[in-house]
Protein backbone atom coordinates (compact mmCIF):
# COMPACT_ATOMS: atom_id res chain seq x y z
CA UNK A 1 0.00 0.00 0.00
CA UNK A 2 1.34 3.46 -0.96
CA UNK A 3 -0.02 5.90 1.76
CA UNK A 4 0.62 9.08 -0.46
CA UNK A 5 -1.87 7.73 -3.27
CA UNK A 6 -3.70 5.90 -0.36
CA UNK A 7 -4.16 9.75 0.87
CA UNK A 8 -4.84 11.78 -2.30
CA UNK A 9 -7.74 9.26 -2.85
CA UNK A 10 -9.08 9.80 0.36
CA UNK A 11 -9.13 13.63 -0.78
CA UNK A 12 -11.41 12.78 -4.17
CA UNK A 13 -13.97 11.56 -1.54
CA UNK A 14 -13.84 14.61 0.70
CA UNK A 15 -13.62 16.68 -2.36
CA UNK A 16 -16.84 14.66 -3.51
CA UNK A 17 -18.56 15.90 -0.02
CA UNK A 18 -17.34 19.38 -0.41
CA UNK A 19 -19.50 19.82 -3.51
CA UNK A 20 -22.68 18.28 -1.51
CA UNK A 21 -22.54 20.24 1.35
CA UNK A 22 -21.81 23.46 -1.22
CA UNK A 23 -25.23 22.40 -2.88
CA UNK A 24 -26.96 22.17 0.41
CA UNK A 25 -25.93 25.65 1.10
CA UNK A 26 -27.17 26.84 -1.52
CA UNK A 27 -30.92 25.23 -1.24
CA UNK A 28 -30.52 26.91 2.10
CA UNK A 29 -29.70 30.57 0.58
CA UNK A 30 -32.66 29.66 -1.91
CA UNK A 31 -34.93 29.53 0.86
CA UNK A 32 -35.28 25.51 1.60
CA UNK A 33 -35.16 24.74 5.63
CA UNK A 34 -32.34 23.29 6.55
CA UNK A 35 -32.50 19.54 6.74
CA UNK A 36 -30.48 19.19 10.31
CA UNK A 37 -30.33 15.26 9.76
CA UNK A 38 -28.02 15.70 6.29
CA UNK A 39 -25.92 18.64 7.97
CA UNK A 40 -25.59 16.42 11.11
CA UNK A 41 -24.24 13.80 9.04
CA UNK A 42 -22.28 16.56 6.83
CA UNK A 43 -20.22 17.28 9.97
CA UNK A 44 -19.93 13.68 10.82
CA UNK A 45 -18.58 12.70 7.70
CA UNK A 46 -15.64 15.69 8.48
CA UNK A 47 -14.97 14.89 12.13
CA UNK A 48 -14.64 11.09 11.31
CA UNK A 49 -13.42 10.60 7.59
CA UNK A 50 -11.69 13.53 6.88
CA UNK A 51 -10.21 14.76 9.93
CA UNK A 52 -9.97 11.56 12.18
CA UNK A 53 -9.28 9.22 9.52
CA UNK A 54 -7.48 11.27 7.00
CA UNK A 55 -6.10 14.09 8.92
CA UNK A 56 -5.22 11.54 11.09
CA UNK A 57 -2.97 9.60 9.29
CA UNK A 58 -1.03 12.91 7.98
CA UNK A 59 -0.60 14.02 11.57
CA UNK A 60 0.43 10.57 13.18
CA UNK A 61 2.31 8.96 10.44
CA UNK A 62 3.22 11.53 7.66
CA UNK A 63 3.75 15.39 8.84
CA UNK A 64 5.49 13.90 12.19
CA UNK A 65 7.83 12.10 10.05
CA UNK A 66 8.73 14.75 7.43
CA UNK A 67 9.38 17.73 10.22
CA UNK A 68 11.99 14.71 11.69
CA UNK A 69 13.75 13.81 9.29
CA UNK A 70 13.66 17.25 6.65
CA UNK A 71 13.77 19.70 9.19
CA UNK A 72 13.34 23.54 8.01
CA UNK A 73 11.04 22.95 4.80
CA UNK A 74 8.98 20.63 5.92
CA UNK A 75 8.56 22.18 9.58
CA UNK A 76 7.39 25.84 7.46
CA UNK A 77 5.26 24.06 5.34
CA UNK A 78 3.46 21.50 8.13
CA UNK A 79 3.74 23.28 11.74
CA UNK A 80 2.36 26.58 9.52
CA UNK A 81 0.30 25.61 6.84
CA UNK A 82 -1.08 22.22 7.04
CA UNK A 83 -1.66 21.77 10.76
CA UNK A 84 -2.73 25.52 10.74
CA UNK A 85 -5.13 24.76 8.38
CA UNK A 86 -7.00 21.62 10.13
CA UNK A 87 -7.39 23.43 13.30
CA UNK A 88 -9.04 26.19 11.04
CA UNK A 89 -11.06 23.66 9.21
CA UNK A 90 -11.97 22.29 13.00
CA UNK A 91 -13.16 25.76 14.13
CA UNK A 92 -15.54 25.91 10.92
CA UNK A 93 -17.12 22.59 11.63
CA UNK A 94 -17.54 23.40 15.35
CA UNK A 95 -18.99 27.24 14.28
CA UNK A 96 -21.27 25.39 11.98
CA UNK A 97 -22.46 22.98 14.83
CA UNK A 98 -23.11 26.09 17.24
CA UNK A 99 -24.92 28.17 14.97
CA UNK A 100 -27.10 24.54 13.49
CA UNK A 101 -27.73 24.30 17.15
CA UNK A 102 -28.94 27.84 17.11
CA UNK A 103 -31.50 28.07 14.54
CA UNK A 104 -32.89 24.77 15.80
CA UNK A 105 -33.35 26.78 19.03
CA UNK A 106 -35.39 29.64 17.32
CA UNK A 107 -32.60 32.12 15.91
CA UNK A 108 -33.33 32.21 12.04
CA UNK A 109 -30.52 34.94 12.18
CA UNK A 110 -28.10 32.43 12.43
CA UNK A 111 -28.67 30.66 8.63
CA UNK A 112 -26.00 33.33 8.05
CA UNK A 113 -23.57 31.52 10.19
CA UNK A 114 -24.53 27.79 8.94
CA UNK A 115 -24.02 29.01 5.20
CA UNK A 116 -20.70 31.17 6.23
CA UNK A 117 -18.95 28.36 8.30
CA UNK A 118 -20.01 25.01 5.76
CA UNK A 119 -18.87 27.37 2.76
CA UNK A 120 -16.10 28.77 4.75
CA UNK A 121 -14.83 24.99 5.40
CA UNK A 122 -15.79 24.03 1.86
CA UNK A 123 -13.24 26.67 0.16
CA UNK A 124 -10.42 26.06 2.94
CA UNK A 125 -10.20 22.24 2.29
CA UNK A 126 -10.38 23.02 -1.43
CA UNK A 127 -7.23 24.87 -1.52
CA UNK A 128 -5.57 22.57 1.61
CA UNK A 129 -6.18 19.16 -0.69
CA UNK A 130 -4.72 21.08 -3.88
CA UNK A 131 -1.29 22.18 -1.76
CA UNK A 132 -0.89 19.01 -0.45
CA UNK A 133 -1.50 17.06 -3.43
CA UNK A 134 0.45 19.25 -5.68
CA UNK A 135 3.11 20.54 -3.49
CA UNK A 136 3.57 18.52 0.36
CA UNK A 137 3.33 15.14 -1.09
CA UNK A 138 5.32 15.55 -4.11
CA UNK A 139 7.60 17.11 -1.32
CA UNK A 140 8.11 13.91 1.47
CA UNK A 141 8.07 11.59 -2.13
CA UNK A 142 10.75 13.12 -3.52
CA UNK A 143 12.80 14.06 0.01
CA UNK A 144 11.66 11.58 2.39
CA UNK A 145 14.36 8.41 2.50
CA UNK A 146 13.15 5.19 1.23
CA UNK A 147 12.98 3.60 4.78
CA UNK A 148 10.74 6.45 6.29
CA UNK A 149 8.34 6.06 3.35
CA UNK A 150 8.69 2.17 3.69
CA UNK A 151 7.44 2.69 7.19
CA UNK A 152 5.03 5.21 6.70
CA UNK A 153 3.45 2.53 4.50
CA UNK A 154 3.53 -0.17 7.19
CA UNK A 155 2.04 1.87 9.98
CA UNK A 156 -0.70 3.17 7.64
CA UNK A 157 -1.70 -0.58 6.14
CA UNK A 158 -2.52 -1.23 10.75
CA UNK A 159 -3.79 2.08 10.89
CA UNK A 160 -6.16 1.27 7.71
CA UNK A 161 -6.90 -2.62 8.86
CA UNK A 162 -8.19 -1.32 12.27
CA UNK A 163 -10.60 1.51 10.19
CA UNK A 164 -11.73 -1.51 8.24
CA UNK A 165 -12.87 -3.27 11.51
CA UNK A 166 -14.97 -0.17 12.71
CA UNK A 167 -16.70 -0.22 9.48
CA UNK A 168 -15.36 3.44 9.06
CA UNK A 169 -14.61 3.30 5.05
CA UNK A 170 -17.59 1.69 4.53
CA UNK A 171 -19.48 3.95 6.61
CA UNK A 172 -18.59 6.79 5.70
CA UNK A 173 -18.41 6.32 1.64
CA UNK A 174 -21.75 4.77 1.70
CA UNK A 175 -23.33 8.33 3.69
CA UNK A 176 -21.24 10.48 0.95
CA UNK A 177 -23.46 8.28 -2.02
CA UNK A 178 -26.67 8.74 -0.18
CA UNK A 179 -25.89 12.81 -0.03
CA UNK A 180 -24.42 12.88 -3.22
CA UNK A 181 -27.62 11.02 -4.38
CA UNK A 182 -29.79 13.45 -2.83
CA UNK A 183 -28.17 16.80 -3.68
CA UNK A 184 -26.31 16.34 -7.09
CA UNK A 185 -28.42 15.99 -9.95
Amino acid sequence: MNSIDLMIEEHKNIKRMLIVVRKACFRVLEGEEICYEDFTNFIAFIRNYADAHHHGKEEKMLFNRMVEELGGPAEKVVKFGMLVEHDQGRLFVKELEEAINKVKAGDKEAKIDVIANAVSYTNLLQRHIDKEDNVVYTFANRSLNKETIKRINEDCIVFENEAEKNKVQETYIKLLEELEAKYIK
